[in-house]
């Protein structure tokens, strides 16, 4: 029989190897995006706020230096995520929450959210009408100022038809005002010797936004922060009722109104708290990971406020924004110090 040979494999040369290793460089594998100085200093930012330096006030500082200073370098995806980590950051604090506790503080902030929003709608189109603002700008703005900011603004804006340009210059007169709000409050509360009771329904009463409103009250105490959580969230649910009396207001045929879901997902996971005992060694645990993602979105509202924004809201705009602010500010707390223990 023929038995065939077959040559033995041949070690590569030198110069073979050096062209296979210039081929597979010519052809290399999926790059990593490129760590650009910005998105360093973003990411160490964004480090800095998980960490246990980090805080609400903190994270809104650092993303404003961000956005002011080298840019967003995530603009894009920013915005897509700051929304859905604020409900979820929101729903985590349910389980925080007790039940008996948030319909105690609900009943105790209704009258007060029912003449804070009306009043400051009526007194929003006046002052809108005296500094001849468009209408649906002002409208938006005090739409904003006294049910919950940004959410607010997003569900009256297409009701109104309104257009990008009116939705931003709106959107940033109430986001250059919460920021405020996040620093001068707690200062004001603990100069007023204000109790928690006290601070937390009148953050939930006196800052616009949702995002706020809790990295305020969380700054100043657990207390004030589920009193200001449950009278914030009831407050939200009248976008729907100003939504529709906007859309009759205005005309407008076929409106839809945005309905804000994740509240019930808020009441779900405190119905669990109050009344599923085997849930209760999680909770504690939910609620860390919801005043993390809480931080983190006070970090991507800073980081969206760029100078371009802050330049489009314009200077008779923010005078109304910064009128119905101070207004609904000053009322409220002179009511709550003179009725509120």
């Amino acid at each position: 029989m023929k038995v065939s040979h077959h040559p033995a494999p041949q070690l590569s040369s030198p110069e073979a190897a050096h062209s296979a290793f210039a081929a597979f460089l010519r052809h290399p594998l999926p790059a990593f995006p490129s760590l650009t100085p910005q998105r360093l200093l973003f990411a160490l930012a964004l480090l800095v706020c998980v960490s246990p330096l980090g805080s609400p006030p903190l994270a809104l500082l650092l993303g404003l230096l961000v956005a002011l200073v080298i840019g967003n370098p995530f603009q894009a995806q920013s915005r897509r995520i700051t929304g859905k980590l604020l409900q979820w950051s929101v729903i985590g604090l349910g389980f925080g929450m007790n039940a008996h506790a948030a319909v105690q503080a609900g009943q105790e902030g209704i009258l007060f959210t029912v003449a804070s929003i009306a009043g400051t709608l009526t007194l929003g189109y006046f002052v809108g009408r005296w500094l001849r603002l468009d209408r649906k700008t002002s409208h938006l703005i005090a739409s904003g100022t006294a049910i919950c900011g940004g959410s607010a603004i997003a569900a009256v804006g297409p009701v109104i038809k309104a257009d990008e340009s009116q939705m931003s210059v709106a959107l940033g007169a109430v986001f250059i005002l919460n920021s405020v709000a996040l620093f001068v409050f707690p200062q004001l509360g603990h100069a007023l010797h204000m109790s928690q009771n006290q601070f937390g329904l009148w953050c939930a009463i006196a800052i616009h936004d949702t995002s706020s409103v809790v990295g305020t009250a969380s700054h100043y105490g657990d207390q004030a922060l589920q009193i200001a959580t449950t009278v914030k969230l009831a407050r939200a649910l009248w976008i729907i009722p100003v939504a529709l009396g906007t859309a009759f207001l205005f005309k407008t045929p076929g409106a839809k109104v945005k309905l804000p879901y994740f509240i019930l997902g808020f009441i779900g996971a405190m119905l669990l708290n109050t009344y599923v005992p085997a849930l209760t060694p999680l909770a504690p645990v939910a609620v860390k990971l919801a005043k993390v993602g809480l931080t983190l979105t006070l970090f991507l509202i800073g980081a969206g406020l760029s100078a371009q924004v802050l330049r489009s809201v314009g200077m008779r705009p923010f005078v109304q924004a910064v009128l119905l602010w101070l207004t609904i500010s000053a009322a409220s707390l002179y009511a709550i110090l003179h009725t509120v223990s």
